[in-house]
């Protein structure tokens, strides 16, 4: 009979066991609450824009993200939102603003979990100040519209999009004359309204002979030097530089 209660016993913490494994591979785990994860992120990836006195409605409180819930979530699935502007994984950049695939995943559980608040309001995190950033001008070392090989060499730190028509997606790239092939950028049904600068994580070596593609003739890319190299023998003086 003990032997017997035993192997029930068992059985039992299998099933759990397995119950318990199945429901943290689908994210049946703890549940995610406005105050200890949903804030943080919006705080870090939103907050600029979606604030009082910011360019868009604001998400800083419970009470004005809740409503809008499943418009956000909506529009974090589609990648819409916060708006980059460009591939994700296709060059890497220092002032990304995209979402990571677990952070997208976290808004997506938020929503489908209930949209839950949290019972302890201290575990929101401090409200972020905003002040007016300036940035300074940054003069482009060349401006590129079709193919173009550089005849000198430059370090490249970014790249603006001058003009590119709404909608638009190029894929842009760096052909090095050793046969390497660096991504640059890879804008995505480019909104303009949303404009802005893509810098690169680490600066790029591109020698004289470098072929820059993928920027069809109607459009006009810019690409910032590291103004750590400024001093470059021959930079200023590439044809068609600033």
């Amino acid at each position: 009979m003990l032997l017997g209660a035993m192997k029930t016993l068992c059985a039992l913490l299998l099933l759990l066991a397995v119950c318990w494994t199945g429901a943290a591979a689908h994210g049946g785990g703890a549940s995610v609450t406005w105050n200890r994860e949903v804030s943080r992120l919006v705080y870090d990836k939103c907050a600029s824009c979606h604030r009082p006195g910011g360019t868009a409605f604001s998400l800083m409180t419970y009470l004005d993200a809740q409503p809008r819930a499943n418009e956000i979530k909506d529009a974090v699935l589609s990648r819409r939102m916060p708006p980059w502007g460009a591939i994700k994984g296709f060059g890497t950049f220092r002032n990304d603003q995209s979402l990571t695939q677990d952070q997208i995943e976290l808004i997506r559980r938020w929503v489908d979990g209930g949209i839950r608040r949290g019972n302890n309001p201290r575990m929101l995190p401090k409200v972020p100040e905003f002040t007016e950033a300036t940035s300074p001008v940054r003069r482009p070392a060349r401006r590129i519209a079709g193919v173009v090989t550089l005849l000198n060499p430059l370090i490249l730190d970014g790249l603006i999009p001058e003009k590119v028509a709404p909608g638009r997606s190029l894929r842009i790239v760096a052909m090095l004359p050793d046969g390497r092939v660096e991504p640059l950028v890879w804008l995505h049904d480019y909104d303009t309204r949303y404009a802005h600068a893509f810098l690169l994580r680490k600066p790029l070596h591109l020698p004289a002979g470098t072929t820059i593609g993928g920027v069809p003739s109607d459009s006009v890319i810019d690409l910032l030097q590291d103004p750590n190299d400024l001093g470059l023998p021959g930079s200023s003086d590439i044809p068609g530089s600033f």
